[in-house]
């Protein structure tokens, strides 16, 4: 009896309309498109309207992934949404998600593994298929950051955007192909270097939104080391468990955290700059669906197809840290 994979077959992104360029900010906290572009390659990020939410862009997202794999949402077993902005404490977003597609008895939950969140899914959505339990599972990463965002904090509004990317993982007999390799982390120890602190330790009241407790928080070089510590620790491991090299891989999309960060990486690994998707320039850093929407702008741009090898990195809050190995 051959294997059951979970193989990729259609993928889909959605962001809002609105641009918010650095020159923008500038206007709002001290800063200059200059120094921004320096430190993190971000140009502009998109923002949500006032009635634009994290499962309004993912059911966008979902939608379009639907439409590529030729498949209706009745055909969905399950769906997974790897999000740190959800609609609501509860019910989920992919609940909300779910009502959207017009399913009203499918299984469906929220992810939160911050910036490695999509990673994290993806192997959840992998193991449901691999097990026979589904078939055919949609993984969305859905975010609207700019929702818990300080913007008078230079330190972290210059980095996140709002946006949403989805994929179908369905199941395959084809050999090698699908899910081929995946590992997650976490170290809670680490938390307060990132972290948004309302909940049941913080709960919100007056006295934390006076503080402005209730947004975001990050300690920047901090950050900065822990990701690059971690995302060539777990490159590293990735190639040496499957035993596959960086030349064999066609295109690595990384969580788009700092531009920086990925261009050392793809530099340690010899590899020529195109062979790393970057859309930091253009959506900034969109935590649980930057991975989903860049590997949408690479197939539909035609520089993935199937066959393709390509490695999924995520670092982020939490924290948290992961790969993917994936032959389309």
């Amino acid at each position: 009896m051959s294997k059951i994979s979970a193989i990729i077959t259609g993928t889909g992104s959605h962001v809002p309309e609105k641009r918010l360029t650095n020159a923008e900010l500038a206007m709002l906290v001290e800063t200059s498109d200059e120094w921004i572009t320096q430190r993190t390659g971000i140009k502009e990020r998109r923002i949500v309207s006032s009635d634009e939410t994290s499962a309004s862009l993912g059911s966008h997202a979902a939608t379009k992934a639907l439409k590529a794999a030729k498949l209706e949402p009745k055909d969905l077993d399950l769906i997974i949404c790897a999000t740190i902005t959800p609609e609501m404490v509860t019910p989920s977003t992919a609940c909300f998600i779910a009502h959207s597609l017009g399913l009203d008895s499918i299984p469906a939950y929220d992810m939160n593994a911050a910036c490695s969140g999509f990673v994290y899914a993806m192997e959840q959505a992998a193991a449901f298929i691999e097990s026979g339990r589904h078939k055919n599972v949609l993984v969305v990463g859905a975010e609207t950051i700019s929702r818990i965002t300080d913007w008078t904090d230079r330190t972290t509004c210059i980095l996140f955007g709002d946006g949403a990317g989805a994929v179908v993982m369905q199941a395959s007999d084809e050999p090698e192909t699908g899910l081929l390799y995946s590992e997650m982390h976490s170290d809670g120890g680490g938390w307060e270097i990132l972290h948004c602190a309302v909940g049941s330790r913080n709960p919100i009241n007056e006295k934390m939104v006076a503080a402005g407790s209730q947004f975001l928080k990050m300690r920047g070089r901090e950050v900065f080391k822990f990701a690059v510590t971690k995302l060539n620790e777990v490159v590293d491991s990735t190639f040496a468990a499957t035993g596959y090299q960086p030349a064999d891989v066609k295109m690595i999309i990384p969580h788009q955290m700092n531009q920086r960060i990925i261009a050392a990486l793809v530099d340690r690994l010899e590899l020529p700059m195109d062979k790393a998707l970057v859309n930091i320039d253009r959506y900034g850093n969109t935590s649980a669906a930057s991975i989903p929407i860049a590997l949408d702008e690479a197939v539909k741009a035609g520089g993935l197809e199937k066959g393709d090898l390509v490695l999924f990195l995520g670092v982020g809050a939490g924290l948290t840290w992961g790969s993917a190995l994936l032959r389309l």
